[in-house]
């Protein structure tokens, strides 16, 4: 898999990627959310290209103090071979170049395989609780 940052035509492969994935919820608009993205460190939004398919992706974020990773997804027929780490591995390799500590990233709670995932790459459960607050509403 190569990995290269996310460009402007692969939108359509993308979101389709995370539909796949099931990371569409409809109180997101992920095509607003590619925009968003691109407007604050592009760099940090990757995909994983096998062949001529987009088959990874992560978009990671950092604002000094802590990085963040979203959307990280691996096409289903593309699973098991390597390609989350791979993926992973790129994401730290560029926070830890713009100086992150800490990586923060958030679950879905009962998604046992993927919390699996991310202990074997050595990311434990923090004492804290996720909080948030929708201040823009795109969805229906």
């Amino acid at each position: 898999m190569h990995i290269r940052c996310y460009q402007p035509e692969d939108e359509a492969a993308i979101i389709d990627l995370w539909r796949r994935c099931n990371l569409l919820r409809p109180v997101n608009d992920p095509a607003k959310d590619i925009l968003r993205k691109l407007r604050v460190r592009p760099d940090l939004f990757i995909v994983g290209v096998e062949g001529a398919d987009i088959v990874a992706s992560a978009m990671a974020g950092y604002e000094g103090h802590r990085g963040s990773v979203n959307y990280v997804a691996v096409s289903p027929e593309f699973r098991h071979k390597g390609y989350g780490t791979q993926i992973m591995q790129e994401v730290e390799r560029r926070l830890g170049e713009a100086g992150c500590p800490k990586i923060n990233l958030n679950v879905r709670t009962g998604n046992e395989s993927v919390i699996r995932f991310y202990h074997r790459l050595g990311y434990s459960v923090d004492d804290v609780i996720c909080m948030g607050k929708r201040l823009v509403h795109d969805g229906k």
